[in-house]
């Protein structure tokens, strides 16, 4: 059985196969998650998601990693166009997308980052209890499932979810 967890920390140095990027549509990469992989990954990373968009929400699509250390950079679109307001089932889907994809591609380690609760306006708490149920059903695909952010917010939130449902399993 996978476990999953929850960090703080920079999505772009964790120990993982694959991380994954709470895309838009176009797979334009600007700002939050997706523009610290650009950064450090390069641009190439964004070339690559642009040429094989538009990539519907709850549909995900594998790139380079560019000079990251990765298998592949996994984008799952939270939002059609970039800068949008979503609602929490855009991120059931995203995450949903990106732990499909991560499966048939056999990655054992996925790192995730908070899907929707940056320009998207979803609450840390309820992306992190539909992120958490969502995990919950690929847990046995996966050596381990990380989620990681480095807003201690978001990684108490997961946290928080992640301990109900031990409890609810007692």
């Amino acid at each position: 059985m996978g476990r999953i967890k929850a960090v703080r920390g920079d999505i772009t140095t964790i120990s993982a196969d694959a991380i994954v990027n709470p895309a838009n549509s176009f797979g334009y990469m600007g700002g939050g998650v997706a523009g610290v992989i650009k950064r450090k990954g390069g641009i190439e990373i964004e070339k690559e998601a642009v040429k094989k968009a538009p990539i519907p929400v709850g549909k995900a699509i594998a790139t380079t990693a560019g000079k990251l250390k990765y298998r592949c950079v996994i984008h799952a679109p939270t939002m059609e166009r970039p800068a949008m307001r979503i609602g929490i089932d855009n991120v059931e889907k995203a995450t949903k997308a990106a732990l499909e994809l991560s499966r048939k591609l056999g990655l054992k380690i996925i790192a995730i980052p908070g899907m929707g609760t940056g320009v998207g306006g979803i609450s840390e708490r309820e992306a992190a209890k539909i992120m958490v149920k969502v995990a919950k059903t690929f847990e046995n695909d996966f050596e381990e499932i990380i989620f990681v952010d480095i807003n201690e917010s978001m990684v108490e939130a997961w946290e928080r979810e992640l301990n109900q449902s031990l409890i609810s399993r007692v």
